[in-house]
């Protein structure tokens, strides 16, 4: 998360124009279809292996020369990227796509107006879908959206305490499926639009219940070292992730987490003793 007054971590991609809806609702993870302005829904770009290419929130930010326009608050480091392969799939469509991370930011917030208003010109406030206990973000000019962003570690152990994981910390992008990101529990995945690049896939992990391993909240006493390896034993269980205050995100096997419990074997951070909750 952005520290205020340093460089932002979010990056900003512009989808505009009278088929944009059509083309976001026929290539993401979640329902674009029913966003109303001022509105966010939490999507996934994936793979036609059914990877997450990229997450990002989607927000409704209609103008008056755009009545159909989305911005997308992405990962900086990949904000060209996706405007990149968005275009590429854009074809005749009547639509921009416009990476406007020069300019533009986005930021959990540290107050708390009402959601939907402007509490700045040209900044735009709305609720973070993945979680209630996220509160609001702001997406606007990189200066006054700095400004109004939440203390960066306040940002984070909200998030670790609603295991939200963020991506090239708790997992890789393009070596993950969306249940192991908790993207099915964040709504970031709709199991009943149709189609989208990488459905299949996603579908058939949904209802054949084949998730082997997810980002999951785990506790500790004493902090383990970051990327630690997590094990049972001599069985390698999954790897550490983002480290909060007495709590922290791992992905980990999930069956081999159950087998320990079930065993009675303690869990392992490193050399640190760690509990998990498999809810």
């Amino acid at each position: 998360m952005t520290e205020r007054g340093t460089a932002p971590d979010r990056g900003v991609v512009e989808v505009a124009g009278p088929e944009a809806r059509a083309l976001l609702q026929r290539l993401v993870t979640s329902d674009v279809e029913a966003l109303v302005p001022g509105e966010a829904r939490y999507a996934a770009l994936l793979s036609p292996q059914g990877k997450i290419l990229v997450d990002f929130l989607i927000v409704s930010a209609p103008g008056p020369d755009a009545p159909e326009r989305f911005l997308l608050d992405c990962p900086l480091a990949l904000a060209a990227d996706l405007a990149k392969r968005l275009t590429l799939y854009r074809l005749r469509a009547k639509l921009t796509v416009t990476d406007r991370s020069a300019t533009l930011t986005a930021v959990p917030l540290g107050a708390v107006p009402p959601a939907g208003k402007m509490t700045t010109p040209g900044v735009l406030v709305y609720g973070d879908p993945r979680s209630p206990a996220l509160g609001l973000r702001a997406i606007g000019p990189i200066d006054a959206v700095t400004a109004l962003a939440a203390d960066a570690g306040v940002a984070r152990e909200r998030r670790i305490a609603a295991a939200v994981p963020e991506g090239g910390i708790d997992f890789a992008y393009g070596d993950i499926f969306p249940h192991e990101a908790n993207l099915d529990r964040l709504g970031g995945v709709d199991f009943t639009k149709g189609c989208y690049v990488g459905q299949e896939v996603v579908s058939r992990m949904q209802h054949r219940s084949t998730t082997r391993k997810r980002v999951t909240l785990f506790r500790f006493d004493t902090p383990p070292t970051p990327g630690a390896e997590v094990r049972s034993g001599d069985l390698p269980l999954g790897t550490v992730g983002s480290l909060g205050t007495g709590q922290g995100l791992a992905l980990l096997r999930l069956d081999r987490v159950a087998d320990a419990h079930a065993a009675g074997e303690p869990l392992l951070a490193g050399d640190t003793p760690i509990t998990v909750s498999l809810n």
